[in-house]
């Protein structure tokens, strides 16, 4: 049986904060922050879409969408991340069914696209892709994808939440 992915409750937000810390605990690219960014984005308003992988009452996966900001006045685009689930139940399509739901959404929503820093081998499934013309500052171009719901994408400087670089 697999997880139900529904928007989470406000009763979620602990079991979020530790399926995030749980997943992140031994990743070697993080500062271990990933929990309080999402708690400071659900704070400030911006965690505009919250989606938590519910097996049987217990959260064991979450993803969070937040707005980005591209320079020239670009609307209407959104970052994927953290994207978490817990390390026992990794790799048995929780984490895809996560990314494929929380894309719906931001279609259903009038999104003009979608910015992701993660594994190129694994957001390319979604048909994220390296898009040259975005740019986010210190990162490895290859490693910051983006798809795009029937528009081109944009040319810019992608910054997300001050949240991010807290």
């Amino acid at each position: 049986m697999r997880p139900i992915v529904r928007p989470e409750k406000p009763s979620d937000a602990e079991a979020i904060s530790k399926v995030i810390e749980l997943t992140f605990l031994n990743a070697p690219h993080t500062n271990h922050s990933e929990h309080i960014l999402v708690e400071a984005l659900r704070n400030a308003g911006d965690l505009t879409i919250s989606l938590v992988a519910d097996y049987r009452g217990a959260v064991v996966g979450h993803v969070a969408i937040s707005p980005v900001s591209i320079t020239g006045d670009i609307f209407r685009w959104y970052g994927l991340g953290p994207l978490s689930v817990k390390p026992e139940e990794q790799r048995k399509g929780i984490g895809s069914d996560l990314v494929r739901e929380a894309l719906r959404e931001l279609k259903i929503r009038g999104a003009a696209g979608c910015v992701v820093l993660g594994a190129p081998a694994y957001y390319a499934r979604f048909g994220f892709r390296p898009e040259p013309g975005l740019i986010l500052h210190g990162i490895e171009p290859k490693l910051f994808q983006a798809v795009t719901f029937g528009e081109r994408a944009p040319f810019g400087i992608v910054s997300y939440h001050p949240a991010f670089y807290a």
